[in-house]
Protein backbone atom coordinates (compact mmCIF):
# COMPACT_ATOMS: atom_id res chain seq x y z
CA UNK A 1 0.00 0.00 0.00
CA UNK A 2 1.41 3.44 -0.92
CA UNK A 3 1.86 6.13 1.69
CA UNK A 4 -0.78 8.73 2.27
CA UNK A 5 0.81 12.08 1.47
CA UNK A 6 0.07 15.19 3.51
CA UNK A 7 0.81 18.84 2.85
CA UNK A 8 2.32 21.14 5.48
CA UNK A 9 -0.34 22.62 7.74
CA UNK A 10 -0.94 26.27 8.53
CA UNK A 11 1.03 25.83 11.74
CA UNK A 12 4.23 23.85 12.38
CA UNK A 13 2.36 21.22 14.43
CA UNK A 14 -0.25 20.32 11.80
CA UNK A 15 -0.53 18.65 8.40
CA UNK A 16 -3.27 18.87 5.80
CA UNK A 17 -4.79 15.92 3.93
CA UNK A 18 -5.77 16.06 0.24
CA UNK A 19 -9.41 16.63 1.18
CA UNK A 20 -8.47 19.64 3.31
CA UNK A 21 -8.70 17.88 6.66
CA UNK A 22 -6.20 19.29 9.15
CA UNK A 23 -4.52 16.85 11.53
CA UNK A 24 -2.47 17.72 14.59
CA UNK A 25 0.95 16.14 15.02
CA UNK A 26 0.77 13.62 17.93
CA UNK A 27 2.72 14.43 21.07
CA UNK A 28 6.22 12.99 21.05
CA UNK A 29 6.57 13.06 17.27
CA UNK A 30 9.34 14.85 15.38
CA UNK A 31 9.93 15.57 11.70
CA UNK A 32 12.60 13.39 10.12
CA UNK A 33 13.98 15.50 7.23
CA UNK A 34 14.70 13.93 3.82
CA UNK A 35 18.25 12.90 2.99
CA UNK A 36 18.81 9.46 4.50
CA UNK A 37 16.80 7.10 2.31
CA UNK A 38 17.52 3.97 4.39
CA UNK A 39 16.50 5.64 7.66
CA UNK A 40 13.36 7.10 6.10
CA UNK A 41 12.40 3.75 4.58
CA UNK A 42 12.76 1.93 7.91
CA UNK A 43 10.86 4.57 9.85
CA UNK A 44 7.99 4.39 7.37
CA UNK A 45 7.92 0.62 7.72
CA UNK A 46 8.11 0.59 11.51
CA UNK A 47 4.86 2.21 12.52
CA UNK A 48 2.44 5.09 12.22
CA UNK A 49 3.77 8.16 10.45
CA UNK A 50 2.85 11.15 8.26
CA UNK A 51 4.66 11.65 4.95
CA UNK A 52 4.78 15.37 4.14
CA UNK A 53 5.38 16.86 0.69
CA UNK A 54 4.76 20.25 -0.87
CA UNK A 55 3.89 20.92 -4.50
CA UNK A 56 5.43 23.95 -6.16
CA UNK A 57 4.44 24.34 -9.76
CA UNK A 58 4.75 20.92 -11.40
CA UNK A 59 7.30 19.64 -8.92
CA UNK A 60 6.72 17.93 -5.57
CA UNK A 61 9.28 18.44 -2.83
CA UNK A 62 9.61 16.09 0.13
CA UNK A 63 9.46 17.79 3.52
CA UNK A 64 10.16 14.64 5.50
CA UNK A 65 8.32 12.17 7.68
CA UNK A 66 6.63 12.83 11.00
CA UNK A 67 6.94 9.90 13.41
CA UNK A 68 7.63 9.04 17.04
CA UNK A 69 10.92 10.58 18.19
CA UNK A 70 11.66 7.46 20.22
CA UNK A 71 11.11 5.19 17.22
CA UNK A 72 13.25 7.33 14.93
CA UNK A 73 16.13 7.41 17.42
CA UNK A 74 15.99 3.66 17.99
CA UNK A 75 16.11 2.97 14.26
CA UNK A 76 18.86 5.54 13.77
CA UNK A 77 21.05 3.78 16.40
CA UNK A 78 20.40 0.34 14.89
CA UNK A 79 21.22 1.63 11.41
CA UNK A 80 24.42 3.30 12.59
CA UNK A 81 25.55 0.02 14.15
CA UNK A 82 24.95 -1.82 10.87
CA UNK A 83 26.80 0.81 8.89
CA UNK A 84 29.87 0.51 11.10
CA UNK A 85 30.50 -3.13 10.14
CA UNK A 86 33.04 -4.29 7.53
CA UNK A 87 30.31 -6.14 5.68
CA UNK A 88 28.36 -2.93 5.19
CA UNK A 89 31.48 -1.12 3.97
CA UNK A 90 32.17 -3.87 1.41
CA UNK A 91 28.56 -3.80 0.24
CA UNK A 92 28.68 -0.02 -0.09
CA UNK A 93 31.85 -0.23 -2.19
CA UNK A 94 30.33 -2.94 -4.38
CA UNK A 95 27.17 -0.87 -4.85
CA UNK A 96 29.25 2.16 -5.82
CA UNK A 97 31.20 0.14 -8.39
CA UNK A 98 27.97 -1.28 -9.80
CA UNK A 99 26.43 2.21 -10.11
CA UNK A 100 29.59 3.55 -11.73
CA UNK A 101 29.60 0.70 -14.26
CA UNK A 102 25.91 1.16 -15.03
CA UNK A 103 26.43 4.92 -15.49
CA UNK A 104 29.40 4.36 -17.80
CA UNK A 105 27.41 1.93 -19.92
CA UNK A 106 24.45 4.32 -20.07
CA UNK A 107 26.64 7.23 -21.16
CA UNK A 108 28.05 5.09 -23.97
CA UNK A 109 24.58 3.92 -25.04
CA UNK A 110 23.19 7.46 -24.90
CA UNK A 111 26.07 8.84 -26.97
CA UNK A 112 25.36 6.17 -29.59
CA UNK A 113 21.65 7.04 -29.58
CA UNK A 114 22.44 10.71 -30.10
CA UNK A 115 24.75 9.92 -33.02
CA UNK A 116 22.06 7.71 -34.55
CA UNK A 117 19.48 10.49 -34.22
CA UNK A 118 21.80 13.08 -35.76
CA UNK A 119 22.62 10.82 -38.73
CA UNK A 120 24.77 13.53 -40.34
CA UNK A 121 26.21 13.17 -43.82
CA UNK A 122 29.69 11.63 -43.85
CA UNK A 123 31.30 15.01 -44.56
CA UNK A 124 30.02 16.20 -41.16
CA UNK A 125 30.90 13.07 -39.18
CA UNK A 126 33.37 14.94 -36.97
CA UNK A 127 30.84 17.68 -36.23
CA UNK A 128 28.26 15.03 -35.30
CA UNK A 129 30.69 13.46 -32.87
CA UNK A 130 31.42 16.82 -31.22
CA UNK A 131 27.71 17.60 -30.93
CA UNK A 132 26.91 14.14 -29.55
CA UNK A 133 29.71 14.51 -26.99
CA UNK A 134 28.47 17.95 -25.89
CA UNK A 135 24.86 16.80 -25.55
CA UNK A 136 25.85 13.61 -23.71
CA UNK A 137 28.11 15.41 -21.25
CA UNK A 138 25.32 17.87 -20.45
CA UNK A 139 22.43 15.44 -20.27
CA UNK A 140 23.68 12.24 -18.65
CA UNK A 141 25.18 13.15 -15.22
CA UNK A 142 23.28 11.49 -12.37
CA UNK A 143 20.98 14.00 -10.72
CA UNK A 144 21.04 16.40 -13.67
CA UNK A 145 17.26 16.26 -13.94
CA UNK A 146 17.38 16.27 -17.74
CA UNK A 147 15.20 14.21 -20.06
CA UNK A 148 18.14 11.81 -20.49
CA UNK A 149 17.67 10.66 -16.89
CA UNK A 150 14.05 9.58 -17.28
CA UNK A 151 13.19 5.95 -17.89
CA UNK A 152 9.64 6.72 -19.00
CA UNK A 153 10.56 6.94 -22.69
CA UNK A 154 12.94 4.91 -24.91
CA UNK A 155 16.55 6.06 -25.09
CA UNK A 156 16.06 7.03 -28.74
CA UNK A 157 13.39 9.54 -27.76
CA UNK A 158 15.52 10.77 -24.86
CA UNK A 159 18.40 11.37 -27.26
CA UNK A 160 16.22 13.37 -29.66
CA UNK A 161 14.72 15.46 -26.86
CA UNK A 162 18.16 16.11 -25.35
CA UNK A 163 19.58 17.30 -28.69
CA UNK A 164 16.66 19.68 -29.26
CA UNK A 165 16.91 21.00 -25.69
CA UNK A 166 20.67 21.54 -26.01
CA UNK A 167 20.23 23.37 -29.30
CA UNK A 168 17.45 25.53 -27.85
CA UNK A 169 19.82 26.83 -25.18
CA UNK A 170 23.05 26.87 -27.21
CA UNK A 171 22.04 27.90 -30.73
CA UNK A 172 19.02 30.19 -30.18
CA UNK A 173 18.25 33.28 -28.12
CA UNK A 174 15.74 31.37 -26.00
CA UNK A 175 17.44 32.08 -22.67
CA UNK A 176 17.34 35.83 -23.21
CA UNK A 177 13.90 36.02 -24.83
CA UNK A 178 11.16 38.04 -23.17
CA UNK A 179 8.17 35.74 -23.53
CA UNK A 180 4.66 36.94 -22.75
CA UNK A 181 3.23 35.46 -19.59
CA UNK A 182 0.32 33.99 -21.50
CA UNK A 183 -0.75 30.39 -21.09
CA UNK A 184 0.78 28.26 -23.82
CA UNK A 185 3.05 31.03 -25.15
CA UNK A 186 6.31 29.54 -23.87
CA UNK A 187 5.32 26.13 -25.26
CA UNK A 188 4.58 27.77 -28.61
CA UNK A 189 8.00 29.45 -28.67
CA UNK A 190 9.74 26.21 -27.78
CA UNK A 191 7.93 24.40 -30.62
CA UNK A 192 8.97 27.12 -33.06
CA UNK A 193 12.62 26.94 -31.97
CA UNK A 194 12.54 23.15 -32.05
CA UNK A 195 11.43 23.25 -35.67
CA UNK A 196 14.29 25.62 -36.52
CA UNK A 197 16.74 23.22 -34.88
CA UNK A 198 15.28 20.27 -36.80
CA UNK A 199 15.54 22.19 -40.08
CA UNK A 200 19.20 22.93 -39.34
CA UNK A 201 19.90 19.29 -38.53
CA UNK A 202 18.27 18.28 -41.81
CA UNK A 203 20.80 20.40 -43.71
CA UNK A 204 23.66 18.50 -42.09
CA UNK A 205 21.99 15.16 -42.82
CA UNK A 206 21.79 16.10 -46.49
CA UNK A 207 25.42 17.22 -46.56
CA UNK A 208 24.46 20.77 -47.50
CA UNK A 209 26.84 23.66 -46.84
CA UNK A 210 25.47 25.79 -43.98
CA UNK A 211 25.84 29.55 -43.70
CA UNK A 212 29.23 30.79 -42.48
CA UNK A 213 27.58 32.02 -39.28
CA UNK A 214 25.85 28.70 -38.54
CA UNK A 215 24.82 28.83 -34.84
CA UNK A 216 25.54 25.13 -34.37
CA UNK A 217 29.15 25.41 -35.52
CA UNK A 218 29.59 28.55 -33.43
CA UNK A 219 28.25 26.79 -30.34
CA UNK A 220 30.70 23.90 -30.80
CA UNK A 221 33.81 26.01 -31.34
Amino acid sequence: MSDRIFSPGLTPDTVRAADGTVLSIPAGWVLLPPGDAALTRRVKGAGEHFVVAEKKGRKVFSKGVWASAEMIERIRIDLAAERSTEGHARKKEADARRREKAQSEYVTDFYGAVLAFLDFHARYAELAQRLAKAVTEHATPVGSGTVARTARIPVEQRAEAAVIAWMRHQTTAYDSMKIERVKGKRREVRRMLAQRSKDLLTQYRRGETPHSDCPLQQALQ
